[in-house]
């Protein structure tokens, strides 16, 4: 859970919020043409329906949104799901689901006016959902195989450093352990006691270094420790929960393993060259997320869909 460092927002950073604003007349009515395929990657057909939709995603961006654009970034897509349904790494229907209505909030819209600006723009929601699908499937692909190698250089820091008027920003540094009251699959209905379990056991909770023993004394309940998390790392289900507890243990969670709350075993401000990074990165993904920057390319990423592209069969009818 904690390792699902990537959000929702994060992954959408190239789409500008101001989208929804931005479009102050509906495009009803648009007439298209009968779809024609216009590309096949590994045998998915990629049709004008697709190209024209893609185009309108594009203009809510305020991107380039030509046909040639839509159609690139339709084949890239295409290629991240393939590989990604063949590791069988694709997020669920529900963390979709979820992300679209996060997605929905944040632009202070329902689900419903959402789904109703999309169609009016000629996307539709399904088109949508499935970019979000890939955007949240394929970072973690890309670190199931090269793990979280992608640093910064010592040059780059500097640089960014000398930006920063020579000073390396600081951050907060949690030391985490998590508590998870246990719920099986087959027995959700005990959910309610667990939680009640769970409350009850904040107030006693001894710290860290007793939390095993503590847990001990309970029935089905494991102790993980998390280790060094840095604030940018923080997760989002997690993240205001931390910077509103009070005393070492956060609020609890229902979550698919039973009932959660983290423990706060120590935490400061630390400034270095790991802090350091993450700020930087973190203002990175801040200025792509309101449009102002497109998101930094991951060398990683970049290198893996680049395989996937050579050993691709991309026919163009």
């Amino acid at each position: 859970m904690i390792g699902a460092r990537k959000t929702v927002t994060t992954m959408l950073a190239g789409m500008a919020l101001a989208l929804l604003t931005s479009l102050v007349v509906p495009q009803t009515g648009t007439a298209f043409a009968a779809s024609e395929v216009r590309v096949v990657v590994n045998g998915t057909a990629i049709t004008s329906g697709d190209v024209a939709k893609r185009q309108a995603f594009l203009r809510l961006q305020h991107q380039k949104a030509d046909a040639k654009s839509a159609e690139d970034q339709l084949v890239e897509q295409t290629l991240k799901q393939q590989e990604i349904s063949r590791v069988r790494m694709s997020v669920s229907k529900d963390d979709v689901d979820a992300s679209f209505a996060r997605f929905a909030t944040g632009n202070k819209l329902t689900t419903a006016q959402m789904t109703q600006i999309l169609e009016q723009a000629g996307v539709g929601v399904a088109h949508f959902k499935a970019f979000i699908a890939v955007q949240m499937s394929w970072p973690r692909l890309v670190n199931a195989r090269y793990g979280n190698s992608s640093k910064m250089s010592n040059a780059d820091l500097v640089a960014r450093m000398m930006q920063n008027n020579k000073q390396k920003p600081e951050t907060t540094e949690y030391i985490l352990q998590q508590m998870i009251f246990v719920v099986p699959a087959n027995k959700k209905g005990i959910v309610g006691k667990r939680k009640g379990e769970a409350e009850a056991s904040r107030s006693k909770y001894p710290g860290c270094d007793q939390a095993k023993v503590f847990a001990a004394t309970m029935r089905d309940v494991s102790v993980r420790d998390l280790g060094r998390i840095l604030a940018p790392e923080l997760p989002p289900e997690w993240k205001p929960l931390i910077e509103q507890a009070k005393g070492n243990t956060t609020a609890t969670r229902v979550t698919d393993k039973g009932v959660e709350y983290l423990a706060i075993c120590s935490q400061r401000q630390v400034s270095d060259d790991q802090a350091a990074e993450m700020v930087f990165r973190e203002e990175d993904l801040d200025k792509a997320k309101s449009g102002k920057e497109a998101p930094p390319e991951n060398a990683n990423a970049t290198k893996y869909l680049e395989e996937l592209r050579k050993k691709a069969q991309i026919l163009r009818p």
